[in-house]
């Protein structure tokens, strides 16, 4: 099948196209796009299922760490005033930490834009071809009123202008049965018209889903910055409070984080399978959703000299009539106005509307052309499968060292909490404050001396 123009597979979509499938009892899945078969939605969700797998591992090791930090820690002798060894490289390696975590923010924010930009691109090709085919169906109907107002009217009342010469009502009444036919075969062009399936219907139902994704991308990278900037405020503070409520924080973006990296990861690998060979799913979901013959929509989602016109020959025969029905009206021109004057102002009315009808014809022809809607099917693809696609993988890559950046986090954080100085709780304690430990100690002091 012809690849639309300027559209080929990247090697993103080869590369995972080519990553092996597999249903829940691990039987291989071929990896054609088939979202219908549930097979294949199996191995979709088990794709999801390894990113659950990825949090549940990573709350374990998380546990693990913690448990034997809390009840393997070797107690502190009495006294003690100096911070235990490695504190500063638990404090430090917390802050790298918090700082990848800042960098895959960063690709987020880019990813989520360039995903934003691809399925732009896609609403805006289905904007255009409805807009096509929108303009061949009011064209159509607009020509064949045309044709229909002149017979009713332009004719009939040349046909009564010469009854007197059946000769020239025959030719009046051949010029009629041309127009007839012509409307009859312009009106089989309208080939969209009663079809329930809406390209604007389909962009606007992709620019909603859109917004709402791209809102809670925003929502989400905006949530683990904010946690990432307190968090390191709290460490550079010696916080204890805003650090535990930073540790809380930090563990909800985890989760978010890991689920967010699933559906992105299942998301990508389906995408990638329809991206591979596009033509054939969509031509089947096409006819099965319009019910358009199959010659119609592989001559426009082909385009290719392989595939005939399927309305060339509606279209040779309507400008055959049109020829015919001009050379008729030369020729009753010539014939009946010298001896029927009033004939001359339905047969100029009638080369009138036969001129505006040629030119509605020929740009009729140009819209039925495949190149138009050609084209909005290929800009179609690369927004979907170059800009949106991409824009996954980045947002998959943030997630990813999001996730990282988080446990490591988690696992540093109890650590650093612990080498805060004892005072932290009382550095913004007022000095005058009698509650203030150390000034309720000079109290004691000042008393005893009196």
């Amino acid at each position: 099948m012809g690849a639309p123009p300027g559209y080929r597979p990247s090697a993103w979509v080869h590369l995972l196209h080519q990553l092996p499938r597999a249903d829940f009892q691990l039987r291989p899945v071929p990896s054609g796009f088939a979202p219908q078969e549930q097979e294949y939605q199996q191995a979709l969700l088990l794709v999801v299922a390894l990113a659950g797998l990825g949090l549940g591992l990573s709350l374990i090791f998380i546990a693990v760490y913690l448990i034997r930090f809390c009840c393997c820690r070797p107690p502190e002798p009495p006294g003690a005033k100096s911070p235990p060894p490695g504190g500063g490289c638990v404090t430090w390696s917390c802050i790298a930490a918090l700082l990848v975590g800042c960098a895959g923010i960063g690709i987020g924010f880019y990813g989520n834009s360039e995903t934003s930009d691809g399925v732009s691109q896609l609403s805006s090709a289905l904007l255009h071809a409805n807009h096509t085919l929108s303009a061949i169906d009011h064209l159509v109907l607009e020509t064949v009123e045309r044709l229909g107002e002149a017979v009713r009217t332009e004719l009939t009342t040349l046909e009564e202008v010469l009854v007197q010469r059946p000769e020239l009502v025959a030719a009046a009444r051949g010029a009629r049965g041309q127009a007839e036919a012509v409307a009859q075969q312009l009106q089989a062009l309208a080939f969209w018209r009663g079809v329930p399936l809406s390209p604007l219907q389909v962009a606007e139902d992709v620019s909603f889903v859109e917004e709402y994704r791209w809102l809670a991308y925003v929502l989400l990278l905006l949530l683990e910055l904010l946690v990432c900037l307190f968090t390191l405020l709290g460490l550079a503070k010696q916080s204890k409070w805003l650090v535990i409520v930073m540790t809380v924080m930090s563990l909800l973006v985890l989760v978010l984080s890991w689920g967010s990296m699933g559906l992105e990861a299942a998301t990508a690998v389906g995408l990638s399978d329809f991206c591979s060979s596009p033509d054939t799913y969509i031509l089947n979901l096409t006819q099965e959703e319009t019910g358009l013959s199959s010659d119609i929509l592989n001559y426009y989602f082909l385009c290719n000299q392989a595939v005939s016109n399927p309305f060339q020959q509606r279209l040779t025969l309507s400008q055959r009539a049109l020829a015919n029905i001009h050379s008729q009206l030369q020729g009753l021109e010539r014939e009946a106005v010298p001896q029927f004057p009033s004939a001359q102002k339905p047969l100029l009315s009638l080369e009138e509307t036969l001129n505006v009808t040629e030119g509605d014809f020929h740009q009729l022809v140009a819209l039925l052309h495949c190149r138009g809607l050609h084209k909005d099917y290929g800009a179609a693809l690369r927004g979907l499968c170059e800009d949106a696609l991409e824009g996954l993988l980045f947002l998959l890559l943030f997630s990813l060292l999001s996730a990282g950046a988080l446990a490591t986090t988690l696992c540093s954080l109890p650590r650093a909490w612990a080498l805060f100085p004892p005072s932290d709780d009382y550095d913004d304690a007022d000095d005058d404050d009698p509650f203030n430990p150390q000034e309720s100690k000079r109290f004691v002091q000042w008393q005893s001396s009196i």
